[in-house]
């Protein structure tokens, strides 16, 4: 039977401290929200007295926050169709394929990851201007599919490794194709890494800030992100209005990364397996 030490009391505060350090910016986030100007510019970390919901309705109303979770649902939707449909296929080809070419394909999309795609902003823009692409859904999901893609396929890519090659190998012997060996056989059994690709590829695309302000700003597409950003000003920010946006716009998200938590570290640590 193991004993009660001092170790052991001393390794259980440091996880409560850790808890605590995450859990901080959640209780801040929700605190200021249910604050007005005059609550937070007095105490700002105290229990909001009395909470007040009138920073959410004018948030919802001023920023058009429907509008805005519309557009960024479309836009990650669109996009995750996107890189999975043409992330999965591509990883198939480069797990089942020993050749030159599907190593030399390997190591480009791994090069893909490791530079960053701050390097393409310039030219892309220019591209999307000169395309008139400016301020549409085609341009932001074009972006998010391609930047992301090569993560996608790195992900599928392990995973597929990893399994048996003899499920595709007998439907193929039963005369089915590889298109069909794929969607009927395979495609299934990614299960737990596409549940992994669907939510960090959601996360990074349902907050991104810096892409739909370059590419959205000033149309009627822009996503949460933009649209928060515009209660905060040169000489006046209202940031229970601020806060209260966030929390709206991170709802959906987090709805979604519940539902698929345990696909996540699943399908991760089986990607890096294979």
């Amino acid at each position: 039977m193991n004993r009660y030490r001092p170790r052991t009391f001393l390794l259980e505060l440091l996880m409560v401290a850790i808890g605590v350090a995450f859990l901080f910016p959640v209780y801040a986030l929700i605190t200021l929200s249910l604050k007005d100007s005059q609550q937070i510019s007095g105490s700002p970390l105290g229990l909001p007295s009395p909470p007040t919901l009138h920073n959410y309705s004018e948030a919802w109303s001023d920023a058009s926050l429907g509008g805005a979770l519309l557009s960024s649902t479309l836009v990650t939707v669109i996009s995750l169709v996107v890189l999975i449909a043409i992330g999965s296929c591509a990883a198939y080809f480069l797990a089942r394929t020993n050749t030159r070419l599907g190593y030399g394909m390997y190591v480009l999309f791994l090069l893909g990851i490791v530079l960053p795609f701050q390097l393409g902003m310039i030219p892309l823009y220019n591209l999307f201007s000169r395309l008139e692409l400016l301020g549409s859904y085609q341009s932001i999901i074009m972006f998010y599919s391609g930047i992301q893609l090569p993560f996608t396929i790195f992900l599928y890519t392990g995973f597929i490794r990893a399994l048996p090659a003899e499920y595709a190998a007998a439907a193929l012997v039963d005369g089915a194709s590889h298109w069909q060996a794929y969607t009927r056989i395979v495609f299934p059994l990614l299960r737990p890494i596409t549940g992994t690709v669907l939510i960090l590829n959601a996360v990074f695309i349902w907050n991104d800030f810096f892409t739909p302000l370059l590419y959205l700003s000033g149309s009627d597409h822009e996503t949460v992100p933009v649209r928060i950003f515009a209660f905060v000003g040169q000489y006046v920010s209202d940031y229970g209005l601020v806060f209260a946006g966030l929390v709206l716009g991170a709802i959906p998200i987090l709805v979604v990364f519940l539902v698929l938590q345990r696909y996540v570290i699943k399908g991760f640590a089986s990607g890096l397996k294979g």
